[in-house]
């Protein structure tokens, strides 16, 4: 146990209507082998498929209305006592010993992510002839006979063979953009192998751990964006801004589960957190208006400033930097 904490790490794991958030809280007690906890908060919902199971190491927060994602995080971190807090979207699954294996190369100020596999979570399989459809909107029939006697089937292992992501970029309207390629440059290969870190520009938001109280000193999430838009770059930014760090650690691992391609194909939302093109742009704008302008009053750097470490960046070019060190001019860096 971290010295003068009550936990070494609490897991927060928001959910609303979640079908896998039993599952991911059995995952995290499962494969945890430090003196790690979970706070599951049930946003407005309970889960639809079966609830969360009394356990001595699980504390269960029911909101009784939604209050969004950002807002059901902060509440989970009030209620933690831990050293660190990592926060995990309510359908992941987790490497083995993932806690000690993060927290043995962790720094103060750093916020730090697991490298992100996809999670293959299930399968509809057919009742009369055994045929399995991969995971998403549940089809109408079984695609090899056609009857429509389907359940679903448990896998939930990781996509070993698309291998994992460890960084992430943001491009100049600040949309949050994979970069596989940022890996290949011989001074990430380099840091990669010699300290078992990369350093990366901003995440997903699905997974991260940092220092509970350094959560806090950074103003916690920033509701004003809303429930959930724009999660991974306030996030990155915050961390690189304020002079820490955003690393992905390459020694440990989860699984996210993606609502992508088959989870519309009946036309019909399966994101338990909706965000409609409104919401989402009405979180980027103001994350702009935030960021792009540099208006957050923790922040010891400029935005060119994380653009220029990482430099070149796909999506920015020079004079997308020159225009952004002119909206700059007057920058006064915090204490």
């Amino acid at each position: 146990m971290s010295s003068g904490f009550a936990k070494d790490v609490s897991v927060l794991v928001p959910g609303r209507g979640e079908i896998f958030h039993a599952q991911t809280v059995e995952d995290v007690l499962a494969h945890a082998k430090a003196d790690t906890e979970v706070i599951a908060i049930l946003d407005g919902e309970w889960p639809p498929a079966r609830g969360i199971q009394d356990h001595p190491r699980v504390k269960v927060v029911k909101t009784t209305t939604p209050i969004g994602q950002r807002a059901a995080t902060n509440l989970g971190a009030q209620m933690s006592r831990a050293k660190y807090i990592m926060k995990l979207d309510a359908h992941c699954r987790m490497d083995d010993g993932f806690d000690v294996k993060m927290m043995e190369l962790m720094q103060p100020d750093w916020t730090m992510i697991p490298q992100m596999y996809r999670l293959h979570a299930f399968d509809w399989c057919c009742n009369n002839c055994g045929h399995g459809t991969y995971q998403g909107s549940k089809p109408e029939k079984c695609e090899q006979c056609g009857e429509d006697d389907l359940y679903m089937k448990l896998v939930w292992e990781p996509k070993w063979k698309v291998g994992p992501t460890v960084s992430w970029r943001f491009d100049a309207n600040l949309r949050m953009q994979y970069w596989t390629a940022h890996r290949l440059r011989p001074s990430v290969r380099k840091q990669m192998n010699r300290e078992r870190v990369v350093e990366t520009p901003i995440c997903v938001g699905c997974c991260f751990l940092m220092e509970r109280e350094r959560f806090w000193k950074l103003g916690g999430m920033d509701e004003e964006h809303g429930s959930w838009g724009q999660y991974g770059f306030e996030l990155g930014a915050k961390a690189w801004l304020s002079g820490g760090k955003m690393v992905t650690n390459m020694r440990t691992w989860f699984a996210h589960l993606f609502r992508t391609g088959q989870f519309s194909r009946n036309g019909e939302s399966t994101f338990p957190y909706p965000l409609s093109g409104n919401e989402q742009e009405a979180a980027r704008t103001y994350s702009r208006n935030l960021w792009l302008n540099n208006r957050w009053e923790k922040q010891k750097y400029p935005l060119s400033w994380l653009l220029e470490r990482f430099w070149p960046i796909p999506g920015w070019d020079d004079n997308d930097l020159k225009q952004q060190k002119e909206r700059e001019r007057g920058f006064v860096p915090a204490k």
